[in-house]
This record gives structure tokens, sequence and C-alpha cells, in this order.
């Protein structure tokens, strides 16, 4: 090597040495800068995600703030930096903090879980041994975060190896919420295609290593919690649930926003399908997918040909790869749309009933005098007056009708006298 090139590298050499901390104060210095760099990273994608929790007239001024402070952020920070940092936000908030909560509520309060899952008491994760529960969870943290650095060496292959543009887009112009949508949806159809076709065919099919470290590692859990999720041989699941996820991101060149939107409705829907409970947001999607997964892990365990590939189960029904005995999607939507018209026979009951009784009220109001219809505003009070005064005028009305009746009978009683005396004449008379 040439003595001007050796000089070259000694100089770069020093000058990365000397930036380099030499005290311990200095290394905290820097430590902490690091660490308020990243916890102001996420603030945009936060903003973003809460967006939807403030409506009427200040969703403007969100959307006007958001921009700003994505705007800024991109400015002062690189997009590496900006796509990585909002993937681990999205994986840890949406989906492995929650798994770790749901685990620890399954293992200190067995009693009450127990009887939100599904399958009861057998879906607990103790069931396993406090072994095996460790070993699931050591596992799956190590696959999300793996799953993060492959992301990341693959920019840095991009953009500092073949200087080519980065796989995801980062800019200061924030997508339209049209196409964010969009965008989610054809992820969300590719990542479906994609992870049932690795999952039915390398997973299940083919003998391949790959079919044995999925028998051997996620499906040594006979009943899933949301952990099992990312529990598998690393190769599987960047095959099997990251790849899915990221191809279409990486085909169309997503905004980093929609693919952090993207890895959010997949880090939920993994979350709750997996969790095994009875009890899920929404009453026919999630619990259809849920369902479906239980049997999927039931029937492997079982040794009975195993079926339900997909999470939604469309390709299932299209493909008859449903497991036996077990209700498709079709039949989800069918079970929905029969409770739906029993809602509506139910409510036009309801209200046919409430409108007859309205007009009974109606009919009776009419039949009441003046005095005690709703125009009085002191009705109340009048009545409550009325029935006072009637009380302490209940003696002299009673006086007055003594009075009346004894002048009747008076009255009466000289005709008859008069009837008695004529009656006489015509009988002496005779």
């Amino acid at each position: 090597m040439p003595t001007r090139d050796l000089s070259w590298v000694w100089g770069y050499a020093q000058g990365r040495f000397a930036s380099l901390p030499h005290t311990p104060s200095e290394l905290c210095g820097q430590v902490i800068s690091k660490a308020m760099s990243f916890v102001a990273l996420p603030i945009p994608l936060l903003s973003f995600l809460a967006l939807p929790l403030f409506g009427g007239s200040s969703t403007t001024v969100n959307l006007v703030v958001f921009y700003l402070t994505w705007s800024a952020l991109v400015a002062s920070h690189g997009p590496l930096t900006i796509e990585l940092g909002g993937t681990l936000l999205v994986r840890l908030v949406c989906f492995l903090l929650p798994a770790l909560g749901f685990l620890a509520f399954d293992c200190t309060i067995p009693s009450v879980a127990k009887g939100l899952k599904a399958q009861g008491e057998k879906q607990l994760p103790l069931q396993l041994g406090r072994n095996k529960v460790l070993e699931v969870v050591g596992v799956a943290v190590f696959n999300v975060l793996l799953s993060v650095a492959v992301q990341a060496g693959l920019e840095h292959f991009a953009t500092q190896v073949l200087h080519l543009r980065s796989i995801l887009k980062v800019t200061s112009i924030v997508p339209l919420p049209w196409t964010v949508l969009k965008d989610v949806a054809k992820g969300l159809v590719f990542r479906g295609v994609l992870r049932y076709a690795a999952h039915r065919y390398l997973l299940h099919t083919y003998r391949t290593p790959l079919k044995g470290f999925h028998r051997r590692w996620q499906h040594s859990v006979r009943l899933p919690f949301s952990l099992v999720a990312a529990y598998d041989h690393p190769l599987n699941y960047l095959l099997s649930e990251w790849l899915p996820v990221f191809f279409p991101a990486y085909l169309f060149r997503f905004h980093a926003l929609t693919w952090h939107v993207l890895l959010a409705v997949v880090s939920l829907e993994e979350l709750f399908v997996y969790s095994g409970y009875a009890v899920l947001p929404s009453s026919i999607v999630l619990a259809g997918m849920a369902r479906r997964t239980d049997a999927h892990f039931k029937s492997s365990a079982d040794g009975r040909k195993v079926g339900n590939f997909g999470h939604l189960g469309l390709l299932d029904f299209v493909c008859g790869t449903t497991c036996k005995e077990e209700v498709d999607v079709m039949d989800d939507l069918q079970s929905e749309a029969g409770k739906h018209q029993l809602q509506k026979h139910a409510e036009k009951a309801v209200q046919g009933a409430l409108a007859g009784f309205r007009r009974t009220e109606g009919k009776d109001a009419v039949s009441l005098p003046d005095d005690t219809s709703d125009d009085h505003p002191n009705r109340e009070l009048d009545d409550g007056v009325r029935g006072t005064r009637t009380a302490a005028d209940h003696e002299l009305d009673a006086a007055a009708d003594a009075v009346v009746g004894a002048d009747g009978n008076a009255d009466d009683g000289a005709p008859h006298e008069t009837q008695r005396k004529s009656g006489r004449r015509k009988a002496q008379k005779a």
C-alpha cells in the first residue's frame, strides 16, 4: 500500500478515535444524547396513531401539527433511523409488550384467565411448564428483534453497498389517507397469499428441514397464546411471517408511514388471533380467525390432517384446506348475517311496542281535562296544591251535602204526607 494511503488511513483512524468518549462523563453524555434522540423519534408516529381518537374541529389542527413534526423529524434524522425506529416501536407497542402483558395476566391470575380462554384451563400457558414458557418468551423476543435487524441489514446493503435508493420511501411529504388505505389493503392481500403458500407448502407439505423445524418448535405448543405467533425456528419465522409482510412494502416501495400502519395492523392481528381468548374486539373477523388458528394447532397435536393455513380462512375455503368439523369463513358470515337479521326483527318488535304504548298515552292525554295538560310548567306543584285543598275542604263538602240531603228529604216528605191524607179521604168517600 502506498505511503500516501497509509497516512490517510492513519489520519482517519486518529479522527475516529478522538471522537470516542475518553472519560465516564463523556460516555454518559453520549449515551443520554443517543437515548433522547431515540425517544424523540417515535413522537410523529404516536401522534399519527392518536389522530382517530381526537375528532371534531381539532382534527385539522392535529394533522397540521403532525405534518410539521414529521417534516422536522425527517430534517433532523436519517431515513434509516426513522424507518427502523418506527418499525421497532410498532412491534413493541402493538405486539411484544401487549403479548407479554397477556402472558403475565394468564400466569398470575389463572382462575380469572381460564374463564376468558376459548378452551378453558387447558389453554393456559402454565400447562406447558415454567421452562417451556420461558423458552417461548426468549425465542419470540429474539425473532422480533431479528426481523428488525434483517430489515436494517437490507437497507444498509441497498444504500451503502449497492448505492441504491432506500427500500422504503422516507420523505417529508406525508401520503394522503386514501393512499395509505389503498397501499395497506394491497399489502394485506399480498401478505395473505404469501403467508398461506409458505405456511402450507414449506412448513406442512414438502419434506424439507423447515417442516421438521416447524413441528418441533411452534407445534410443540398444543394450544397457542399470543407469543406463540413469533415462536418458531428463526428461518421459519422470517420466511412465513416477516417476509410476507415486508415483500409487498419492498415491491411497491411504500412510504415509511404506510409501512408502519401495515405493520401495526399485522401485529395486532397476530396479538389477538393467537391469544386464545374468547372475548375479542371483533365478533366476526377476529373471532373466526382465532378459532381457525386454535383448530390448526389442535389438529396437528392430535395427529389429524392439518388445515387452516391462513388466518382469514378465505384461501382455505377456496382451496379446500379447512379443518374437518370446523366452520369456514362463509359459515361465519352467514351466522353473523343471521344474528343481524334477528337483531333487526327484535328491534322492530320493540319499536312497534313502544309506538303502541305512545299512542295509548296520547289517547289518555286527549281524554283528560285541560287542567291536566302538559302546558302548565308547574304541574306537579299545582297537583300538590290541588290535593291539599281537596283534603282541607272535604269536611265542608260533606257538611254541605248533609244539609242538601236534609232539605231534599224535607221537601220529599210533604208530598208523601199529602198523598196519605188524600188516600184517607178517598177511602172515606168510598
